[in-house]
C-alpha cells in the first residue's frame, strides 16, 4: 500500500467535496489491530483522528486477513455514534496475493441534505419509506465498537441473555468471532461476563462452532 498516494487522494477528494466529506485510510498490516487509522481528512465528521481504531467493516477485514479480499462496498448508508447519517464507500487495497492490506473509506455527511429533503417531501405530502434494516454505526473507539457488536449479537438471537440456551449463546459468540470482536484487547473478559460464562466456556463455544 502506497501511503503517500493514499494521503494525496484523501486530500484531493476532501478538497473537492468540502468539510462534510471524511476520508480515512486504515493499515491492515500493522500488528496493532486497535490503532489502524494512518491517515484521515475531516475527522470531525466521525470524531476520529490518527491512531484511532477500526470500524466494523475494517475489523471484519482484519479477522479474515490473509484470506481472499472482501468485495468493495460503494454508496451505502452508515451512522456516526451521535446519529449523523453518512453516505459511505469502502475500498479494500490488496497485496500481491489478493489479500486485504489496507482500507480506503469515504464518509460523506448527508444529515443536512436529508433534513432538507424531508422538509420538501413534507411540503409535497409524500411519505418516505424507511428501511427496516439498521444502518451500521461508525464508532469513536474499539470499546464502543465491541459494545455495538455485542448488542447486535443479542438482537440476532432475539432474546435477552437470561433466556438464551447454550446453543443461542454459541450462535451469538460465533457472530462476534466472525465480526472480529475478539481482536479487541480484553474482549474475551467482557464477552464472558456479559453472557455469564467463563473464559474457558467462551473458547469452547468458539471451537464448537468451528467444528460444525
Amino acid at each position: 500500500m502506497d501511503l503517500g498516494l493514499m494521503k494525496q487522494l484523501a486530500h484531493a477528494i476532501t478538497a473537492q467535496f468540502g468539510s462534510n466529506c471524511e476520508v480515512v485510510v486504515h493499515d491492515l498490516k500493522n500488528a496493532d489491530s486497535e490503532h489502524t487509522i494512518v491517515a484521515i481528512e475531516n475527522g470531525h465528521v466521525s470524531q476520529r483522528e490518527l491512531g484511532d481504531g477500526p470500524s466494523r467493516v475494517v475489523l471484519e477485514a482484519l479477522q479474515h486477513k490473509g484470506e481472499e479480499c472482501p468485495d468493495d462496498m460503494c454508496a451505502y448508508i452508515s451512522k456516526t455514534s451521535d446519529g449523523r447519517i453518512l453516505k459511505s464507500t469502502t475500498v479494500y487495497m490488496k497485496d500481491e496475493n489478493g489479500a486485504p492490506e489496507g482500507v480506503f473509506s469515504i464518509n460523506y455527511d448527508i444529515t443536512e441534505l436529508l433534513m432538507a429533503d424531508r422538509a420538501v417531501t413534507s411540503l409535497l405530502n409524500h411519505k418516505q419509506q424507511e428501511e427496516d434494516r439498521p444502518d451500521p454505526v461508525i464508532p469513536r473507539s474499539v470499546n464502543d465498537l465491541l459494545d455495538d457488536l455485542i448488542e447486535q449479537s443479542v438482537k440476532m438471537i432475539g432474546k435477552p441473555v437470561a433466556m438464551m440456551t447454550k446453543n443461542d449463546k454459541i450462535e451469538a459468540i460465533h457472530f462476534l468471532n466472525e465480526a472480529g470482536a475478539f481482536l479487541v484487547t480484553k474482549s474475551g473478559d467482557k464477552v464472558s461476563k456479559y453472557f455469564g460464562i467463563s473464559k474457558y466456556t467462551l473458547y469452547s463455544y468458539i471451537d464448537a462452532k468451528k467444528e460444525n
